[in-house]
């Protein structure tokens, strides 16, 4: 959130200076983002904020309603999109708080897409989602997350504002029905606009409703493993955002047209691409069960062995008596492995949800793979395209981990249109981890070298919480409390140890760095008591005791993340390079070093972006510690509390964010 002021006290910013090209409010709003995002607004941020919301506090001053609180740019929890405005005050006849979000759009005109009426052009000349429609979705998600919002059915209020659009000229857009947390007002309606305020809000002050909206302890992010739990639970899905919400209804329409009506074209493959942390997995989940409601069945596919059985294991765990061997049986034709697909008949498939598709390569060969089929060595991507009428592919160009993964947007473009196929892609560019930090994900990248600027020391946002353990014993201990206060917590490291087999039923503690010493998590096929088994590592509580690698944190998140930057990664010359003689991973066996080196930094790509509160780091190396001390201003130190025997760990020489405030209370 930028700004919290009342209506009256935003008025006074709205007079124009002389020769200033934006309004006094607007130059407070451009230095507030900057000093959040570390970056300048958009454009099209800049036009609102100078023509949009004097429209709304001219609104409200009209109607005597000065006194309400006036929120701008109000983020959503846990990622980086945000309300443009939310009026908070009292409700007329109860004194109950009272909130109304507003999405502020300055278009004159609008079309709707000729294939789905909740996405539209508004002469931007990309489609979007329906004012209307994204209202309601913020709403959905505030409400899920935000405990003050639930406290009566009334509580909030959500409309779209086109305060420069005619009735006439938007006419398309009114065919979608409107909701209490979604009505279109128009400029023609600017009589109906102030009267839905005064409905809304009492002449009295929205201080305290504000308060307690901006004070709110926030539900946690609902993780993969939540959202496949509550699939069939009525609001147990996902409340999709923007371009998340505009690729997913068209998608459906396309569905509905292709397989359910019967309607045939050429092949439509469709890619969605996005950082770690953009809710690829999620979209993926809640398109499997929007399909389901539809009697479509989507089969979800992945290359990874933990996500794909955690995802069987969840279903399972949700059987009730008489029901496991169903489930089983369900979960195996639902969670399937992209090499599944190898006998597969045409278009035998309805749809195919190729989830973590970074991961698929270049052909399903492996060691049980007969000699005829062998030689046939055919792309496992067109195995995906010849099974499923409508393939599905969700990736990141940056999580790569293997010298024979291949997926990436581009490659599965250019061959879906060499088999004739028509191709959409779609860029999923929010996040949901991190705290929604933008800037975190930015910096991640900007020090792995994956962009063209240099690495520079992290600048505490406000969200993401960035810390430097001084040994792997505070960095997991740090890590061990937080478990022990609820949060999920997991500690992972660079394949840089072996990884042996247990020995006489226990793990063997591989991971050694000076005295102190850990285990690997259990390997694929063994069984260990008292350790969950690997695809469930990043899971199980139990999971703490070990030390993930890659292949066991991809997919999933938790709330504190541990990483030991192992010697495979060096800080030389003032930027990360790669040792592949430290690695320990078997799978770099003889590939190119070029090769390697892109597999090793998406690792620790991947490793780095699982936190959803924060992030500690270490490294055995001594100039790379040392380099990371200088890059994070955030450490972990003991303090002395006076009266207690002991000296606890705390987080120093940062912004703590709220999140890490409330599980610390």
């Amino acid at each position: 959130m930028l700004l919290a002021s009342s209506a009256s006290e935003i008025g006074l910013l709205l007079t124009p200076q002389s020769d200033a090209t934006n309004l006094p409010l607007t130059d407070r709003l451009i230095s507030e983002h900057r000093e959040a995002e570390g970056t300048d607004p958009s454009p099209g941020n800049i036009a609102s904020w100078n023509n949009s919301i004097p429209v709304v506090i001219d609104q409200l001053l009209k109607c005597g309603r000065g006194e309400v609180q006036v929120l701008i740019e109000f983020s959503l929890p846990h990622t980086d999109s945000a309300v443009d405005v939310v009026l908070c005050g009292q409700r007329p006849g109860t004194g109950t708080p009272s909130y109304v979000a507003l999405e502020l759009k300055q278009v004159r005109h609008a079309t709707v897409h000729p294939e789905c009426p909740t996405v539209v052009d508004l002469g931007y000349g990309a489609y979007k989602p329906h004012p209307v429609r994204q209202i309601q979705r913020y709403c959905e998600y505030m409400t899920r997350y935000l405990p003050p919002l639930r406290e009566s059915d009334d509580c909030l209020t959500g409309a779209a504002f086109l305060h420069n659009a005619r009735d006439e000229h938007v006419s398309a857009l009114f065919d979608l029905p409107e909701t209490q947390h979604g009505t279109l007002y128009t400029l023609d309606d600017l009589d109906l606009f102030r009267r839905m305020l005064t409905s809304c809000f009492t002449e009295g002050s929205g201080s305290e409703t504000s308060r307690a909206l901006i004070e709110a302890k926030r539900d946690p992010l609902r993780k993969v493993t939540d959202i496949a739990r509550q699939r069939s639970v009525t609001g147990g899905g996902l409340a999709l955002l923007d371009e998340q919400q505009v690729a997913f209804d068209l998608i459906l329409r396309h569905v509905e047209r292709e397989v359910l009506n019967g309607d045939s074209e050429r092949k439509r493959v469709f890619i969605f691409r996005g950082g770690p942390g953009s809710g690829k997995s999620a979209v993926a989940l809640e398109m499997q069960r929007e399909l389901g409601l539809r009697c479509c069945l989507a089969v979800l596919a992945s290359g990874s062995h933990a996500y794909t059985e955690t995802l069987r294991e969840t279903l399972l765990n949700t059987a009730r008596q008489g029901e496991v061997s169903r489930k089983r049986a369900a979960g195996l034709k639902m969670y399937r492995y992209f090499n599944s697909f190898q006998d597969a008949e045409p278009d035998s498939e309805e749809v195919i949800i190729c989830d973590e598709a970074h991961r698929m390569r270049r052909s399903s060969t492996d060691r049980w793979t007969t000699q005829e089929n062998r030689e046939e060595d055919r792309p496992q991507v067109d195995e995906l395209l010849t099974a499923a009428k409508i393939p599905i592919f969700l990736l990141d160009d940056h999580q790569s981990i293997r010298p024979d993964e291949v997926g990436n947007a581009a490659y599965l473009r250019e061959y879906a249109e060499s088999q004739g196929c028509k191709v959409t892609v779609t860029e999923l560019e929010r996040t949901f981890r991190a705290g929604g930090s933008r800037r975190y994900q930015r910096w991640v990248q900007q020090l792995l070298g994956f962009t063209d600027l240099d690495s520079a020391a992290w600048k505490p946002d406000g969200r993401m919480q960035l810390l430097v353990a001084d040994s792997p014993k505070d960095l997991e201990e740090f890590a061990r409390e937080r478990h022990l206060e609820g949060a999920t917590a997991r500690i992972t490291a660079g394949y840089c140890w072996p990884w042996s087999n247990p020995k006489d039923g226990a793990l063997v503690p591989d991971v050694q760095i000076g005295d102190w010493h850990r285990p690997w998590n259990v390997k694929p096929q063994h069984h260990v008591p008292d350790a969950p088994p690997a695809s469930l590592w990043a899971t199980n509580r139990r999971g703490i005791d070990q030390i993930g690698c890659v292949y066991t944190a991809q997919t999933f998140e938790y709330d504190w993340n541990a990483v030991i930057i192992g010697p495979d990664l060096l800080w030389r010359d003032g930027r990360f390079k790669v040792d592949r003689s430290a690695s320990k991973d078997p799978a770099f066996r003889g590939a190119p070093d070029d090769i390697v080196r892109r597999c090793i930094l998406n690792a620790y790509h991947v490793l780095l972006t699982r936190g959803v509160v924060g992030t500690v780091v270490y490294s055995p190396d001594a100039r790379t510690q040392s380099a990371l001390r200088r890059l994070i201003p955030g450490t972990i130190s003991r303090q002395q509390i006076p009266g207690s025997p002991t000296r606890p760990l705390t987080a120093e020489g940062a912004a703590v964010p709220p999140s890490y405030r409330r599980l610390r209370q």
